[in-house]
């Protein structure tokens, strides 16, 4: 999820789990903790383009960080807080394992990917069932972080704001697991009906909400996507497709960067060509206003093409094309033919 996200989960579970025992300090010590795992954008600063997107969620999103990080942060703050917080060791590293826990499981329900096997596998968990930001999941935290600040030597309403922040967005977020059930259900029933020869699909929310989906399903010689919302009157979807043309790779030879690539994208790529440069598409996030036009970049496309020195340069394709006209657009998509 998004860093504000993780900041306002943590100051509410903060306040919820140690509220009593550290009182205010609660709350901004528990905003860090839930942070924590995030700083793995730092690699980015010294990485390749491949690498930076394996170690994001990585290491530091999986069960083994959370226990040695809990650890040592609770062996940390036990002696920085031993005159002014009666919390003993056991308690302190319970209170960071729980906040690093529900920050790697919430990373796990949208499309990136997150290592909690790692470094032992390589393989990412990822649910799909919420997009990286959700203003309906966050909003109510945010809140109620904001009012926890403002009200906290008033017990009664104290409680209450913490009640309904974490109730109202634990509620949402059992909702779109839900919803994600029932979505997959019927996509599949759709591609059935539709005579589709998938091999393979996935569906993952579209941008801010859990109502529209974006589909992918692979096919034998590529594949195809889509977009279905909840609202739709008609059972079916109308499908786009994309050639894999994955015989483009062969001439640059098995480099690790490509390899890193493919890893990531979980085999739902497709390469093109674009006068001499090669275009590496991860399909798993979507294109950048897909709703609005079926032939648009997607999200993480990465341009490869050999250095000067014969080595392969992956670079990012940057975002663009969000603008009031495709905005209105994925709202009325949202809503139904």
């Amino acid at each position: 999820m998004d860093s504000l996200t993780h900041i306002v989960l943590g100051a509410c579970s903060g306040a919820a789990l140690t509220g009593r025992q550290l009182g205010k300090k609660s709350l901004w010590i528990g905003a860090l903790a839930n942070s924590l795992p995030d700083l793995d954008f730092l690699a980015s600063l010294w990485t390749r383009t491949d690498e930076g997107l394996l170690a994001h969620r990585g290491f530091s999103h999986s069960f083994l960080f959370c226990a040695l990080a809990a650890l040592l942060l609770g062996l940390l703050f036990q002696q920085f807080f031993r005159r002014s917080a009666p919390l003993r060791l056991i308690a302190w590293i319970g209170f960071f394992a729980a906040e690093l826990l529900m920050h790697i499981l919430l990373d796990a329900f949208n499309a990136y990917g997150t290592g909690w096997f790692e470094p032992f596998s390589h393989t990412r968990v990822s649910f799909n069932a919420l997009f990286v930001a959700d203003p309906f999941y966050s909003v109510w935290l945010a809140v109620a972080a904001v009012c926890l600040v403002l009200v906290w030597d008033r017990p009664r309403q104290r409680r209450f704001w913490l009640e309904a922040g974490l109730g109202i967005s634990s509620l949402y977020l059992l909702y779109c697991i839900v919803n994600k059930v029932k979505t997959d259900s019927d996509i599949r029933d759709m591609l059935t009906r539709q005579q589709v020869p998938v091999e393979r699909y996935f569906t993952t929310p579209t941008p801010l909400n859990v109502w529209l989906w974006y589909v992918v399903a692979q096919t034998p010689d590529g594949f195809i996507t889509g977009y279905y919302s909840v609202f739709d009157s008609q059972r079916r979807i109308d499908l786009h497709f994309f050639p894999a043309h994955r015989e483009l790779l062969e001439p640059l030879g098995s480099h690790e960067e490509i390899t890193h690539l493919v890893r990531f994208s979980k085999g739902y790529y497709t390469v093109q060509r674009r006068g001499d440069t090669l275009v590496f598409n991860d399909l798993r996030f979507g294109q950048m206003v897909g709703w609005y036009n079926p032939d648009a970049d997607f999200v993480f496309h990465y341009y490869l093409r050999r250095g000067a020195d014969n080595r392969l340069v992956v670079q990012r394709g940057r975002f663009a094309n969000w603008t009031g006209a495709t905005t209105a657009a994925l709202i009325r998509r949202i809503r139904g033919r």
